[in-house]
């Protein structure tokens, strides 16, 4: 008897069908293996795969207590610690010998039943320089970085969720370039422990889905049933237009024009959001702030393996050890101090909508394109939603990043998973 065919399906449905017993966590996870082997070879967005699937399936799934996540399948990006594989961070000069434990963010998934499949691609030390991945709907055009193996696989629809982080734009700009939905989640509120990072300021754990549903679903397992309650509803949203750091692609911004229509659909009141000055001021500071901590955290691999370092990851470190200590402290003063305003401004049942990138995927693979626009938000610890669902005319994905203040995440998930239905039926009209 062959078992019905549910990878693909959307989370619920598959924890569903894997509690009925119309599948069985083993063979779910067999077919996601299937489905990542067969789409590898033009993807390229896993480091390694696990070699026992179906051991973890049968193991975290034993007993009859169905779990939030039980038999579905993660990737996990080579940042973060797997047990029995390696940490290569997309490096030549990390070691290659398996680690010992799980990272608690991939323990956690193992707790509610999840199934890791693998380690996915990561640019160098989650910095600029690419590895292979093709993005999942043109494979001439990058997938994005640096969390470009986990939202490739997401956006290809190999996986339903993958695990990634952000220091800049290493996650909004995967995902909207995917077609993934993706929550950067705000900065101290998960353990970082087993994450390879960049800037212990700006460091944050990231979750990537197919839908904003899936989304929405994954992280509320995630915390558990004491956070995963939004305590208000979104009433309104400031639009940001991107705040002229950089251009904005006319395909954007012909989708910034028919936001306020799209989100007046799903009952949400729209302004415009004038805070450019504050804005660009962070996008510099952040700069400031990555650089100097970035020269700390990788002084010992620089002053080791520096020559096998790529240029722009050298280029860094140099620029952060010419900046003092009393630079980025000013920085973070000034980060502390636009937190508060901005807090204020939101209230309880606002949020920001803009760009979650310049435009669609840029063509070719020598680079990952440009993080300006998610810079202001990663120094400011926000918590980030980006809505998939929009595309060019030509079928590349369009993103659009809800911001909102420390803790919104419940917020941000709930509007999106509105916004995004709306979203796809404009596209398609």
């Amino acid at each position: 008897m062959v078992s019905s065919v549910y990878w693909h399906h959307p989370i619920q449905e598959q924890v569903s069908a894997v509690g009925n017993g119309t599948v069985s966590a083993v063979e779910l996870a067999l077919q996601t293996r299937e489905a990542i082997v067969r789409q590898e070879p033009n993807l390229h967005a896993w480091v390694e795969l696990t070699d026992n699937v179906a051991e973890q399936a049968d193991t975290r799934t034993a007993g009859t207590h169905v779990g939030p996540l039980k038999g579905i399948s993660i990737g996990v990006k080579d940042l973060i610690d797997v047990e029995g594989l390696p940490t290569r961070a997309g490096s030549t000069v990390t070691s290659e010998d398996p680690v010992a434990n799980d990272a608690p963010c991939v323990a956690r998934f193992r707790e509610l039943g999840a199934v890791v499949q693998g380690k996915t691609v990561t640019t160098e030390f989650g910095y600029f320089a690419p590895g292979p991945t093709r993005n999942p709907h043109s494979p001439e055009h990058t997938p994005g970085g640096s969390s470009s193996g986990s939202a490739a696989a997401v956006g290809a629809g190999v996986v339903p969720i993958a695990l990634g982080s952000q220091t800049a734009g290493s996650l909004t700009r995967p995902a909207s370039y995917c077609g993934a939905a993706g929550l950067v989640l705000s900065q101290g509120t998960t353990d970082l422990s087993g994450i390879t990072g960049l800037s212990e300021s700006l460091d944050s754990l990231g979750i990537l889905a197919r839908s904003s549903e899936d989304l929405r679903y994954a992280y509320s397992a995630f915390v558990g049933p004491q956070q995963s309650t939004a305590t208000t509803t979104v009433g309104s949203a400031l639009i940001w237009d991107g705040s002229d750091m950089d251009d904005v692609e006319p395909s954007m911004r012909r989708l910034l024009a028919d936001l306020p229509a799209l989100l007046d659909t799903v009952g949400i009141a729209t302004a415009t959001f004038e805070w450019d000055d504050h804005v660009r001021t962070l996008a510099n500071d952040h700069i400031t702030v990555m650089s100097y901590e970035a020269a700390a955290t990788l002084r010992e691999v620089f002053d080791k393996d520096g020559d096998h370092l790529s240029a722009p990851l050298r280029s860094l470190v140099e620029s952060g050890r010419r900046i003092d200590a009393g630079e980025r402290d000013a920085a973070l003063v000034r980060r502390d101090r636009s937190r508060a305003l901005l807090s204020e401004m939101l209230g309880s049942d606002t949020v920001v909508i803009g760009p979650a990138a310049l435009g669609a995927a840029p063509h070719g693979l020598g680079a990952t394109g440009s993080p300006i626009l998610s810079r202001p938000w990663q120094l400011l610890g926000s918590p980030v939603v980006v809505v998939p669902g929009a595309r060019t005319t030509s079928g590349l994905p369009l993103g659009l990043q809800l911001i909102g203040y420390p803790g919104s995440e419940m917020q941000l998930l709930d509007l999106a998973t509105r916004l995004e239905p709306a979203m796809r039926t404009a596209s398609e009209s």
